[in-house]
């Protein structure tokens, strides 16, 4: 049986002619918008006879394998009676460095023009390459003859490039299958629920549609959605997951599961992603193209480094990632980013899938819609989704960019047009402030059209200067390089904006912070995932539900699933302290939670209590006063500090042992790094005392929330405030009972718990509670 490679045209050759043909500092189609327009405004020189965004395929054999190539041809013209194939590409860099055009587009326009020759029977192409400058518009074109003979010949030499990856590929394929097959849930048996889940989440990918899942804590969520998800891609029914996470702690949740069914007999390729920052060798290396090691000649190694590393390893994690990138010399950011394009599974941030500005670009529509999304915690990204789709930049930022560049001469061509348009935004935000009033602030519901059109000019005037050499000075660079970035992202939002975005300006002295602040995420998060096969929501704290259906954008055929909990009452003694812990009534509460905190210590000795509260400044305070109770040192105390980096954060964590010599009273910050995503089953964790409804402090950006939902029709403070912080009620209380086995105590703390809607939104295991 001949095995079918399908593959498009880019990819093809991007993998082949990478090698040497990416020159650094020359790069085309940085802004996808940008080179939309580009192509747009060239395709509207054709004549009427001329082509454009013409569809093609072509079948070769080579080996034992078919490959079906298929690609979009920018344009099919004319020229002095030629049939021609034109490839248009955008840049910024200087055309006088073309050379005649560079090798991996020359090949992408050949392809064209075979594949072309091949189903029309033509004897001969011309092939042609349209540089557009994308800041001075200014246009270079080449062009080559080419009979049949030699196109087929070229052709046949890009498949054989290719042929060693591919046939790895499919032989790892077939035996991927086979142990998907074979692949027993890695368990001895199902926990209660957990198989409906797991139900839910097959039957949703086979169909190619949403699901909703609301599944309490502890009954094995990863690999209730994991298990399916990898069945379904050895059953054909999908190609490929991603396994989307908000914190490190899922991360690692989704690698282990990965590891256990491996231990299974899985046979998968599997990826995580780390944050570039992270993973950088930036210690070892300077992190910068001209003179790191692991950036320079690296598109020489990368081919090498993905074959070898496919070929040797199944779960590549952080330290098999940084391993392989050692052993070629490879940037390990970039390796893993590549990497990621081979594999069946990437564990990554939300960040790779739905910022505009992060996300996976290369990605095409063919494998989108075989790709499967596995959200965890789902109920995050709503705020995360509202910050992806936001953008600010404030006028320190490019009035620091007009002051360095004022003092270069004419050795620097864009020096004079930079300082130009610097500052012609530092004169807009500077109008700005002295229009805010007393209060110094501005809130508008339309976008601000004149400072979009002059940040436009100066993004493309700052990538020519950035990718023609820069300005000499690596700190000079750096700060136009964040002005760049900043820009760019406040006009790419800018393009997103409607009636779900206002526009708010913050004047504080000379400083000027503009905002385009998305209200609503739903519409660009519904967007996002639209081309995907499925996309499955789930965590412990969808509620309520319609909330979270609506913020995050599910369609109305979306599947919805609940799943009561599945452990015993008696595992969960709950405790109600009706005490009011309001802001204005904070100072009396302190004595009465203390004592609280100091007979639990009494009652539940050698055990690890966790008590999380809404604010730092709050936690400090109670904090304080049980240490200066008589007794207080019965308890080893520990508090959480803020901006811990990850060893220290994995340290806390670690401390958490079971039947420490004394009680371990553990103070932390609701809806911080330790109130989800955090497993500490059995006697690493007894107690959990949650102080307050977690309500957002009332600002700002919350009550402009608050506004717009209400004049929407929905109730603006429960969407604002009460969901979102029951929320981290519900996360926190969640770390408690993680297995059949656990048992321990929960107190809340407020006497809202018991009045709506903060009471309808507990868990229902959580209601037959006892006063104290």
């Amino acid at each position: 049986m001949t095995t079918t490679i399908r593959i498009s045209v880019r990819p093809l050759v991007e993998y082949v002619y990478r090698s040497g043909s990416i020159r650094p500092g020359f790069r085309t189609n940085a802004s996808m918008q940008e080179g939309t327009r580009i192509h747009q405004r060239v395709q509207k020189a054709y004549t009427e006879e001329d082509l454009k965004e013409i569809v093609l395929e072509a079948e070769l054999q080579h080996g034992d394998l078919t490959y079906v190539i298929e690609g979009r041809c920018d344009g099919l013209i004319r020229l002095e009676g030629q049939l021609t194939v034109d490839e248009i590409k955008s840049t910024a860099g200087n055309l006088d460095e073309l050379d005649g055009g560079l090798d991996v587009h020359w090949a992408q326009a050949k392809m064209y023009a075979y594949m072309y020759a091949a189903q029309h029977d033509e004897p001969r192409m011309q092939v042609q390459l349209t540089y557009v400058h994308s800041v001075t518009g200014e246009e270079r074109r080449f062009r080559r003859m080419a009979e049949r003979q030699e196109l087929e010949q070229f052709v046949a030499e890009v498949i054989a490039g290719y042929a060693p990856y591919a046939e790895m590929i499919a032989a790892y394929e077939a035996e991927r299958d086979v142990s998907v097959r074979e692949l027993p849930f890695p368990f001895r048996k199902y926990r209660e629920g957990q198989r409906k889940l797991a139900g839910a989440v097959y039957k949703t990918i086979r169909e190619g549609q949403g699901l909703m899942a609301k599944a309490p804590t502890g009954i094995g969520k990863t690999m209730s959605v994991l298990f399916p998800a990898v069945k379904a891609i050895g059953e054909g029914e999908a190609s490929r997951l991603f396994y989307l996470t908000a914190r490190t702690t899922t991360r690692v949740a989704a690698e282990e599961a990965f590891a256990r069914m491996q231990a299974e007999g899985l046979n998968m390729h599997v990826i995580s992603l780390t944050a570039k920052d992270k993973i950088c060798f930036k210690d070892e290396e300077a992190c910068d193209t001209g003179q790191c090691g692991m950036c320079e000649g690296y598109y020489d190694r990368i081919n090498g480094a993905v074959l070898d590393m496919l070929g040797n390893e199944t779960l590549m994690t952080r330290p098999v990632i940084e391993q392989y990138a050692r052993k070629h010399r490879v940037c390990p950011f970039e390796f893993s980013l590549d990497a990621a394009y081979a594999v069946d599974a990437v564990i990554c941030d939300y960040n790779y899938i739905f910022d505009p500005r992060i996300s996976l670009k290369r990605m095409l529509e063919e494998q989108k819609r075989k790709t499967v999304l596995l959200v965890d915690e789902a109920h995050n990204l709503v705020d995360r989704g509202r910050m992806m789709f936001s953008a600010e930049l404030e006028k320190a930022v490019f009035l620091d960019v007009k002051r360095e560049f004022q003092t270069l001469g004419s050795h620097v061509p864009a020096a004079k047009a930079i300082v130009d348009y610097t500052g012609a935004i530092d004169k807009y935000l500077i109008t700005l402030r002295k229009n805010g009033g007393e209060e110094g602030k501005i809130i508008q519901q339309e976008a601000p059209e004149e400072l979009i059109e002059r940040l436009e000019p100066f993004i493309m005037v700052a990538e020519q200067c950035l990718v023609e050499g820069g300005s000499g000075s690596a700190e000079m660079d750096q700060l136009l390089l964040d002005a760049y970035f900043t820009a760019q992202n406040f006009v790419r939002i800018a393009k997103l904006y409607d009636e779900r975005f206002i526009t708010y300006a913050e004047c504080v002295r000379s400083e000027v912070r503009v905002k385009l602040f998305c209200l609503d995420p739903s519409q660009q998060l519904r967007q996002t995932v639209k081309g995907f096969r499925s996309t499955i929501h789930f965590s412990a704290t969808l509620s309520p539900l319609r909330y979270y259906r609506d913020m995050l954008g599910a369609e109305e055929e979306d599947y919805t699933l609940q799943i009561p909990s599945p452990f015993n009452r008696e595992q969960l003694d709950v405790r109600l302290m009706p005490l009011s812990v309001r802001y204005k009534d904070r100072e009396r509460s302190k004595r009465p939670i203390a004592e609280m905190l100091q007979q639990l210590v009494s009652e539940w000795p050698r055990s690890n209590l966790l008590v999380f509260f809404p604010s730092y400044p709050y936690m400090r305070e109670i904090y304080q006063a049980y240490t200066q109770l008589p007794g207080a040192s019965d308890a080893d105390t520990v508090m959480q500090e803020q901006g811990m980096n990850e060893q220290e954060r994995e340290q806390f964590l670690a401390a958490f042992q079971p039947h420490p010599e004394r009680t371990r009273l553990v103070f932390a910050v609701m809806g911080g790094v330790f109130s989800e995503g955090v497993d500490l089953p059995g006697d690493r964790l007894n107690g959990v005392i949650v102080v307050g409804a977690g309500l957002p402090q009332i600002g700002l950006e919350n009550n402009v929330l608050k506004d717009y939902f209400d004049k929407s029709g929905r109730n603006g403070f429960n969407y604002a405030y009460v969901f979102p912080g029951m929320n981290k009620v519900l996360q926190a209380g969640g770390r408690l009972i993680r297995t059949e086995e656990d048992k321990g105590v929960l107190v809340l703390v407020d006497d809202r718990f018991t009045q709506e809607p903060y009471r309808s939104l507990l868990p229902e295991e959580w209601l037959d509670y006892k006063r104290i």
